[in-house]
């Protein structure tokens, strides 16, 4: 039941400290020392917070209950309140609500219930690490076009193209929110268009010429480092899903992978995971079946494929890319640049579009193709990705393998 300002009035303090609830998470926390604070529990992305609402009786029942359903309003609106408040401490700290950093942030903190946790987390230490230092203080209405192309030719200089070009985007959005918000009156990065040197993205996401297919099977069999890292090689070439879905795999996400009657061996990549935000289904080969029977035992009782020992917990971004520098591919091939061949493999060999580009998560949710569903063409997917697996048996094997599969005739929706 809803508390009365008699009840509140009257809370004493006894030998350990206890709540009186006031519905709608909001509660009365009472000290032994008789002092009474307001607090609110509540969830976000999956984890339990408290919020601190003020003093009783600085702060009236009336206002608590006024701060709370602001507060569920922000939850609604997908923000975070610690971290809205975080931001606006931050704001007071720096003596304005104006400068680029507090914006940005403030930005940042608005976006993030829409992102990936890592990719978020990602591109704040990015901003931490390359834009706020140069820029970070300035008022953002005076900051003009060169000052921030010369903190972007920092990053540009290090040979980073590719991140040069994400910061830049990421410094344009902040003055986007800013301009909406009233806080500046234009984007000055819309004045910097040309000015970065191209990503080369070929570079950047080299996918390995198929003729080089069979030295880099021989080599990943003859990997004499950590054979995780191997396996993990092995799994991405057979499912060619991105880096970051890799690393991170969970062994609750898999099924069928012991034989079970009538269930298809299948993996379930939860949307908080993805990149798009919804659930993929990677049908699972047998040979990638086989890989996984292989690493289980090599993951001892973590819940996660590639457990390690770092903050993050799990196998390093570079690990595989390491691993392909080592096993001489440096320059030649990246982890990410398996989705490339597979892609022009399928393509080739005549596979249905919608199967390949389903397969490879890419966003056709805006298309004529309809609403996203992740089990879409699954049985067309699941032949695919089998055939895809002996194609690379036979290049192992040293086979032929000039013959293209024969694609199953499309008939899901």
């Amino acid at each position: 039941m809803p508390l009365t300002d008699t009840q509140v009035r009257n809370a004493k303090g006894k030998e350990k400290p206890y709540k009186l609830g006031d519905g709608g998470w909001l509660f009365l926390l009472v000290n032994p020392d008789g002092h009474r604070y307001w607090r609110m529990s509540y969830r976000f992305a999956g984890k339990q917070k408290t919020l601190s609402l003020g003093v009783y009786p600085a702060v009236t029942l009336a206002e608590a209950r006024k701060r709370r359903d602001e507060i569920k309003e922000q939850l609604a609106n997908g923000t975070d309140p610690s971290e809205a408040r975080r931001a606006t401490k931050a704001a007071v700290a720096l003596g304005t609500d104006r400068t680029f950093e507090v914006i940005a942030r403030e930005w940042h903190t608005l976006k993030s219930s829409a992102w990936v946790a890592s990719y978020s987390k990602l591109l704040l230490s990015r901003l931490e690490a390359d834009v706020f230092p140069a820029i970070g203080r300035r008022p953002i209405a005076d900051i003009e076009p060169p000052e921030i192309l010369a903190a972007i030719r920092k990053v540009e200089a290090r040979g980073a193209l590719d991140l040069a070009g994400r910061e830049m985007q990421a410094v344009g959005a902040v003055f986007r929110y800013a301009v909406a918000t009233g806080r500046a009156t234009r984007d000055p990065t819309q004045d910097l268009r040309g000015a970065l040197k191209p990503a080369g993205r070929q570079q950047h996401h080299r996918a390995m010429p198929r003729e080089e297919l069979p030295d880099f099977l021989r080599a990943v069999a003859a990997y004499d480092g950590d054979p995780r890292t191997a396996l993990a090689l092995k799994l991405m070439l057979l499912t060619f899903v991105r880096t970051s879905e890799l690393r991170a795999a969970r062994w609750a996400e898999f099924e069928g992978l012991n034989g079970e009657e009538g269930v298809e061996p299948l993996w379930r990549i939860p949307p908080d995971r993805m990149k798009m935000r919804f659930e993929h289904l990677v049908p699972l080969s047998r040979q990638a079946v086989a890989v996984l029977r292989e690493l289980r035992p090599l993951s001892g009782v973590s819940p996660y494929l590639f457990p390690s020992p770092s903050k993050e917990g799990v196998m390093s971004n570079n690990t595989m890319l390491y691993a392909l520098y080592r096993l001489g591919w440096h320059g030649r091939a990246t982890v990410h640049g398996f989705r490339g061949m597979a892609s022009t493999w399928f393509n080739e060999a005549g596979y249905d579009r919608d199967w390949v580009e389903r397969q490879l998560s890419h966003d056709e949710r805006n298309k004529i193709r309809g609403a996203y569903n992740s089990a879409q063409y699954l049985a067309g997917r699941r032949q695919m990705m089998g055939d895809w697996a002996d194609y690379i048996d036979r290049v192992a094997a040293g086979k032929p393998a000039a013959g293209k599969a024969t694609p199953a005739v499309p008939v899901e929706n």
